[in-house]
């Protein structure tokens, strides 16, 4: 497209018409840069042999160009000659009038052919365009690091030479460029100057409000030439690159630890000096990040911004929604290398490989006892310091971890999330679920290596190994016993405590113990699990089929050493012993008599309190014994169970046999 645009002078003219040809007729014989005028090549010059020939004569400041001495001049005397009947601002240069004015014209004559960005002022279009060109002209002859403005290079040289020029009035903070000064004041005076026009929310550096800005606009201006992978932020893109370049460059001068970007390495140069900047202005809490504060904030406020377009939960970060969203794919992006187990999250890929590499970095100061987790180690520092900060708001029951409270509070709601898919069956704990599978798979991989006897839980491995190694690590604090396992403490100190919490619910019969109210309910329910496969007799307790199977194998586990008399149950040999040694340790507290067996003191407290608890339904003659009923039933029933194996004559009662079997065996003739 021609100009037509006429010009009084012929010079000019005809440099006018360079500008539309782009000719470029006059060259430094130095670099052979061109340009359109000789002047410009004068100046170009100057610059590069440092020539300075004006001097100020107030200040002695030497200047390249006389122009630029003049308007230095204009500090000096305090001249504003340039006044803007707009904003009634008066400036030094007639530059800088011409930008004012443009700002509240709102012109932006020079436009981008590239991206059609426009722009007040020529300068900030050239700026604008070395981001497309790339073009990085000023080079740091330290670091060798290079910038498209020459401003960024001087900032930057200043880490060199660690010059911090720009003082804050307020907390004396140093800085090394006037921006970030300016800033850093806004956190002192609260500003916060630059608005967003869509949801108004306030920023106090225009970067920000810009980045915030392509939210809203969904734009992602910076893209990786390797994975196409697109970015809101340039900084972004920068640590995302060293990904594919696996590259480190940053480098912690204490534990040598290197990283992606200098950002991360100040973050975790905190670890080491302690230092947590960012306050909660709520309950002072203080932070090493400010993201991390802006998520602390958002508890006290009970902001959930980030919400799923699936399920609509919502989240107080981002990071949680793209990790909860992978639930919904089924995505786990993340592999362990040694076993090919894949994981949501990183960090858990990242806790999950101690498990092959044994690692346990997070060390306890008290008792050296060392963690794969760091949750873990705050979780157990608990158990030093007592500290229980999680509560049931139900029954006042305190807990050290978040996940107890969790697992507790499904005892008064019912909820029992985990199900078997085979059975059925629902737990309140992953754990018991991942326990139980293992009932159906009859898979056992934990095995001890002293007697190769294998578990399907790691505790019971582990209590298991207590017995090779007598350890007895849970002692009582009121009788000094110890105990292999802490179950069996909880429930030992309850014989001094005379706590029975657990009760049955039909007829209040309390019990120490779970496992016990449990078999006690079958006596109600009239449940026998436990089923012989050689005679289908069933059994209440798993115990009890275990002795009885011992009848069919003819297997006597314990033998009395005194007579090598051998016994089904410990229990029978326990008392049998007491034959020898005449012990005698249950005494009446009534009479003082004295007993061998438990079963004999409770049967002969009977006789003085008249109670005979064990009734017939029949003829309803009661008993003090449940054997005694059993034994009269018999005579209602014409049971005889026992049977004499020579002559087949059959008994009510075992003694009854035992005394018949003398006449076969050649012993005194004695008649029943």
């Amino acid at each position: 497209m021609e100009s037509h645009k006429s010009f009084t002078e012929e010079g000019f003219g005809s440099r006018i018409k360079c500008i539309h040809s782009g000719e470029c007729h006059y060259s430094c014989d130095m670099c052979h840069e061109s340009f359109r005028r000789k002047g410009e090549v004068r100046r170009h010059q100057c610059k590069q042999d440092g020539e300075h020939h004006y001097l100020c004569n107030v200040c002695n400041k030497l200047f390249s160009r006389q122009c630029n001495l003049k308007k230095h001049q204009h500090v000096h005397i305090g001249e504003h000659p340039y006044s803007s009947d707009v904003s009634q601002k008066s400036f030094m240069q007639k530059v800088d009038l011409t930008r004012d004015l443009r700002i509240h014209s709102a012109e932006r004559p020079y436009v981008c052919d590239v991206c059609n960005k426009s722009f007040s002022q020529v300068s900030n279009l050239k700026l604008h365009q070395r981001i497309h060109s790339r073009e990085r002209p000023y080079l740091c002859n330290v670091c060798n690091k290079s910038f498209s403005q020459q401003g960024n290079l001087k900032t930057h040289q200043r880490k060199h030479t660690e010059e911090r020029p720009y003082v804050c009035d307020v907390c004396h903070k140093t800085f090394t460029s006037q921006d970030v000064l300016k800033t850093h004041l806004c956190i002192h005076s609260g500003e916060h100057p630059y608005v967003c026009e869509v949801c108004n929310k306030s920023f106090n550096i225009q970067g920000q409000l810009k980045l915030h800005q392509h939210i809203h606009s969904g734009e992602h201006l910076y893209s990786c030439d390797v994975c196409h992978k697109t970015f809101r932020e340039k900084d972004h893109l920068r640590r995302h690159q060293h990904m594919h370049s696996e590259e480190h460059p940053y480098l912690c001068d204490v534990c040598s630890k290197s990283f992606r970007d200098v950002h991360q390495l100040q973050v975790h140069q905190r670890v080491h000096s302690g230092e947590r900047p960012y306050v909660c202005d709520v309950c002072t809490k203080s932070f090493s990040q400010h993201s991390t504060l802006q998520y602390h904030r958002r508890i006290h406020s009970g902001e959930r911004p980030y919400s799923c377009d699936v399920c609509q939960k919502s989240f107080r970060g981002q990071s949680n929604l793209t990790t909860h969203r992978r639930i919904h794919a089924g995505e786990c992006p993340y592999v362990c290398v040694v076993c090919n187990k894949s994981f949501s999250q990183q960090i858990h890929l990242k806790v999950h490989q101690r498990t092959h590499s044994g690692e346990c970095p997070y060390v306890c100061d008290v008792c050296n006892k060392s963690f794969s987790q760091q949750g873990s180690l705050k979780v157990h520092k608990r158990i030093h310091s007592g500290e229980c900060p999680y509560s049931c708001d139900v029954c006042q029951k305190s807990f050290k971890s978040k996940s107890c409270l969790t697992t507790h509070l499904r005892i008064h709601s019912g909820e029992r999330p985990y199900v078997c898919d085979l059975c059925s069956k629902s737990f309140s704990q992953q754990g018991h679920l991942k326990e139980h599978k293992l009932m159906h798979s009859g898979e056992r991989p934990y095995v001890c290596d002293l007697c190769s006897k294998s578990f399907s839980k790691g505790c019971l491995l582990k209590t298991h190994q207590r017995i090779h190694s007598g350890e007895c690590p849970y002692i009582c604090d009121v009788c000094s016993k110890s105990f292999r396992e802490k179950s069996v403490l909880k429930n030992h100190q309850r014989i001094h405590s005379q706590e029975r919490p657990y009760i049955c619910d039909l007829c209040n019969k309390s019990f120490r113990e779970k496992s016990a109210l449990k078999k006690h309910q079958r006596i109600h329910s009239g449940e026998r699990p436990y089923v012989c496969n050689v005679c289908n007799i069933s059994f209440r307790h798993h115990s009890n089929l275990l002795v009885h199977q011992r009848k069919h194998s003819g297997e006597h586990c314990y033998s009395c050493d005194v007579c090598h008399k051998s016994f089904t149950q410990k229990y029978i040999l326990m008392n049998h012993l007491r034959i020898h040694s005449g012990e005698r340790p249950y005494s009446c507290d009534v009479c003082k008599k004295s007993f061998s067996r438990k079963g004999q003191l409770k049967a002969h407290k009977q006789i003085h309190s008249g109670e005979r608890p064990y009734s017939c339904d029949i003829c309803q003659k009661s008993f003090t014994m449940k054997t005694h009923l059993t034994r009269h039933l018999r005579m209602h029933s014409g049971d005889r169970p026992y049977v004499c194996n020579v002559c087949n004559k059959s008994f009510i009662e075992q003694s009854s046999l035992r005394y018949h079997l003398r006449i076969h065996s050649g012993g005194a003739s004695l008649s029943m």
